[in-house]
Protein backbone atom coordinates (compact mmCIF):
# COMPACT_ATOMS: atom_id res chain seq x y z
CA UNK A 1 0.00 0.00 0.00
CA UNK A 2 1.33 3.42 -0.62
CA UNK A 3 2.27 6.43 1.39
CA UNK A 4 0.01 9.13 1.44
CA UNK A 5 2.97 11.70 1.54
CA UNK A 6 4.53 9.38 -1.59
CA UNK A 7 0.92 9.23 -3.60
CA UNK A 8 1.24 13.05 -5.22
CA UNK A 9 4.88 12.90 -5.65
CA UNK A 10 4.72 9.43 -8.20
CA UNK A 11 1.40 11.39 -10.00
CA UNK A 12 3.56 14.86 -10.89
CA UNK A 13 6.30 12.51 -11.53
CA UNK A 14 4.32 10.72 -13.60
CA UNK A 15 2.68 13.90 -15.55
CA UNK A 16 6.71 15.57 -15.52
CA UNK A 17 7.87 12.34 -18.01
CA UNK A 18 5.08 12.06 -19.66
CA UNK A 19 5.29 15.71 -20.47
CA UNK A 20 9.15 15.37 -21.64
CA UNK A 21 8.10 12.01 -23.58
CA UNK A 22 5.33 14.50 -25.44
CA UNK A 23 8.13 17.20 -26.14
CA UNK A 24 10.27 15.37 -27.54
CA UNK A 25 8.28 13.62 -29.30
CA UNK A 26 6.75 16.84 -30.49
CA UNK A 27 10.01 18.06 -31.74
CA UNK A 28 11.14 14.71 -33.37
CA UNK A 29 7.82 15.41 -35.13
CA UNK A 30 9.16 19.03 -36.49
CA UNK A 31 12.25 17.60 -37.14
CA UNK A 32 14.06 19.74 -33.94
CA UNK A 33 15.29 16.77 -32.28
CA UNK A 34 17.92 16.03 -35.13
CA UNK A 35 18.93 19.57 -35.26
CA UNK A 36 19.13 20.15 -31.43
CA UNK A 37 21.77 16.86 -30.83
CA UNK A 38 23.66 17.92 -34.22
CA UNK A 39 27.14 18.47 -32.57
CA UNK A 40 29.04 21.44 -33.08
CA UNK A 41 30.76 21.92 -36.91
CA UNK A 42 34.38 22.03 -36.72
CA UNK A 43 36.29 23.89 -39.49
CA UNK A 44 35.17 26.47 -42.60
CA UNK A 45 36.22 28.97 -44.57
CA UNK A 46 39.95 30.43 -43.66
CA UNK A 47 42.97 32.22 -45.39
CA UNK A 48 45.88 32.65 -43.62
CA UNK A 49 49.56 32.88 -44.58
CA UNK A 50 52.22 30.34 -44.20
CA UNK A 51 55.73 30.83 -43.31
CA UNK A 52 56.93 31.18 -47.20
CA UNK A 53 54.37 34.11 -47.71
CA UNK A 54 52.23 31.54 -49.45
CA UNK A 55 48.07 32.29 -48.96
CA UNK A 56 46.33 28.63 -47.75
CA UNK A 57 42.93 28.22 -47.31
CA UNK A 58 40.66 25.75 -46.14
CA UNK A 59 40.36 24.75 -50.02
CA UNK A 60 44.10 23.67 -49.79
CA UNK A 61 42.76 20.78 -47.77
CA UNK A 62 40.86 19.13 -50.28
CA UNK A 63 42.06 15.72 -51.36
CA UNK A 64 44.55 15.53 -48.50
CA UNK A 65 43.89 14.35 -44.77
CA UNK A 66 45.30 17.31 -42.79
CA UNK A 67 46.47 17.43 -38.78
CA UNK A 68 45.79 20.43 -37.58
CA UNK A 69 47.40 21.92 -34.49
CA UNK A 70 47.11 25.97 -32.69
CA UNK A 71 49.77 27.46 -30.82
CA UNK A 72 52.33 29.89 -30.92
CA UNK A 73 56.10 30.70 -31.47
CA UNK A 74 56.55 31.51 -27.35
CA UNK A 75 55.22 28.52 -26.42
CA UNK A 76 57.43 27.05 -23.80
CA UNK A 77 56.68 23.74 -23.38
CA UNK A 78 52.99 21.79 -25.20
CA UNK A 79 53.75 23.19 -28.83
CA UNK A 80 57.35 22.48 -29.29
CA UNK A 81 56.90 18.57 -27.83
CA UNK A 82 53.31 18.20 -30.19
CA UNK A 83 55.66 19.52 -33.17
CA UNK A 84 58.40 17.22 -32.70
CA UNK A 85 55.87 14.07 -32.12
CA UNK A 86 53.98 15.57 -35.41
CA UNK A 87 57.45 15.70 -37.13
CA UNK A 88 58.11 12.03 -35.73
CA UNK A 89 54.68 10.86 -37.35
CA UNK A 90 55.68 12.49 -40.65
CA UNK A 91 58.83 10.87 -40.61
CA UNK A 92 57.50 7.12 -39.82
CA UNK A 93 54.83 7.67 -42.72
CA UNK A 94 57.90 7.98 -45.15
CA UNK A 95 56.90 9.16 -48.94
CA UNK A 96 53.35 8.76 -47.81
CA UNK A 97 54.08 12.24 -45.77
CA UNK A 98 53.77 14.19 -49.06
CA UNK A 99 50.05 13.68 -49.23
CA UNK A 100 49.28 14.86 -45.97
CA UNK A 101 48.29 18.40 -44.88
CA UNK A 102 50.10 19.64 -41.64
CA UNK A 103 49.06 22.60 -40.37
CA UNK A 104 50.74 24.81 -36.93
CA UNK A 105 48.21 27.76 -36.99
CA UNK A 106 49.10 30.37 -34.78
CA UNK A 107 46.82 31.86 -31.81
CA UNK A 108 49.04 34.97 -30.96
CA UNK A 109 48.98 36.69 -34.34
CA UNK A 110 50.85 40.08 -32.22
CA UNK A 111 53.85 38.44 -32.38
CA UNK A 112 53.53 35.24 -34.69
CA UNK A 113 54.73 36.68 -38.09
CA UNK A 114 55.28 34.70 -41.49
CA UNK A 115 59.41 35.64 -40.54
CA UNK A 116 58.69 34.14 -36.69
CA UNK A 117 57.02 31.13 -37.84
CA UNK A 118 59.52 30.23 -40.61
CA UNK A 119 62.48 30.60 -37.51
CA UNK A 120 59.97 28.66 -35.22
CA UNK A 121 59.47 25.77 -37.60
CA UNK A 122 62.61 25.38 -38.76
CA UNK A 123 63.91 23.01 -35.90
CA UNK A 124 60.69 20.38 -37.35
CA UNK A 125 59.73 18.53 -40.18
CA UNK A 126 59.86 20.61 -43.23
CA UNK A 127 56.40 19.37 -44.03
CA UNK A 128 55.02 21.56 -41.21
CA UNK A 129 53.20 24.59 -42.77
CA UNK A 130 52.92 27.74 -39.81
CA UNK A 131 50.16 29.69 -41.09
CA UNK A 132 49.57 33.17 -39.04
CA UNK A 133 47.30 36.20 -40.37
CA UNK A 134 45.66 39.58 -38.82
CA UNK A 135 43.53 39.43 -35.34
CA UNK A 136 40.65 39.04 -37.18
CA UNK A 137 41.50 36.23 -39.61
CA UNK A 138 42.82 34.42 -36.43
CA UNK A 139 39.71 35.22 -34.38
CA UNK A 140 37.83 33.47 -37.28
CA UNK A 141 39.62 30.55 -37.24
CA UNK A 142 39.83 29.88 -34.05
CA UNK A 143 36.03 30.45 -33.93
CA UNK A 144 35.86 27.81 -36.54
CA UNK A 145 37.63 25.46 -34.89
CA UNK A 146 36.23 26.09 -31.22
CA UNK A 147 39.89 26.89 -30.10
CA UNK A 148 40.05 28.27 -26.94
CA UNK A 149 42.57 31.04 -26.73
CA UNK A 150 43.62 33.71 -23.88
CA UNK A 151 46.09 36.07 -23.47
CA UNK A 152 47.41 35.90 -20.10
CA UNK A 153 50.04 38.61 -18.64
CA UNK A 154 53.11 37.86 -16.65
CA UNK A 155 54.55 39.67 -14.14
CA UNK A 156 57.45 40.72 -16.53
CA UNK A 157 55.11 42.94 -18.58
CA UNK A 158 55.25 40.24 -21.22
CA UNK A 159 52.78 37.71 -21.87
CA UNK A 160 51.50 34.07 -22.77
CA UNK A 161 48.59 32.49 -23.86
CA UNK A 162 46.42 29.73 -23.23
CA UNK A 163 45.45 27.96 -25.40
CA UNK A 164 43.66 24.04 -27.04
CA UNK A 165 46.17 21.56 -27.21
CA UNK A 166 43.80 19.59 -29.68
CA UNK A 167 44.84 17.82 -32.89
CA UNK A 168 42.78 18.30 -35.28
CA UNK A 169 42.54 15.58 -38.17
CA UNK A 170 40.30 16.23 -41.08
CA UNK A 171 39.74 14.05 -43.31
CA UNK A 172 39.81 14.90 -47.62
CA UNK A 173 37.22 16.40 -48.22
CA UNK A 174 38.12 18.96 -45.46
CA UNK A 175 35.43 17.35 -42.56
CA UNK A 176 36.33 17.18 -38.85
CA UNK A 177 37.27 13.41 -38.68
CA UNK A 178 38.08 13.11 -34.62
CA UNK A 179 40.97 14.75 -32.07
CA UNK A 180 44.37 12.83 -33.42
CA UNK A 181 45.62 10.69 -30.89
CA UNK A 182 49.59 11.06 -30.44
CA UNK A 183 49.94 9.18 -27.64
CA UNK A 184 51.59 5.92 -28.68
CA UNK A 185 54.36 5.12 -30.93
CA UNK A 186 55.18 7.47 -34.13
CA UNK A 187 54.70 3.91 -36.84
CA UNK A 188 50.85 3.45 -35.17
CA UNK A 189 50.11 7.01 -35.85
CA UNK A 190 51.25 6.92 -39.02
CA UNK A 191 49.54 4.01 -39.45
CA UNK A 192 46.21 5.26 -38.38
CA UNK A 193 46.85 8.38 -40.59
CA UNK A 194 47.60 6.76 -43.71
CA UNK A 195 43.77 4.94 -43.68
CA UNK A 196 42.64 8.67 -44.97
CA UNK A 197 45.31 8.62 -47.34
Amino acid sequence: MMDRTARPLVIVGAFAGSLIVGLVLMLWALGGVRHVAAPAAIGGPFQLTDQSGQTVTDKSMQGHPTLIFFGFTHCPDVCPTTLFEISEVLRAMGKDADRVNAYYISVDPERDSAAAMKDYLSSFDPRLKGLTGNPEQIAKVLSQYRVYAKKVPLKDGDYTMDHTALIYLMDRDGKFVAPFNLNRKPEEAAADLRRYL
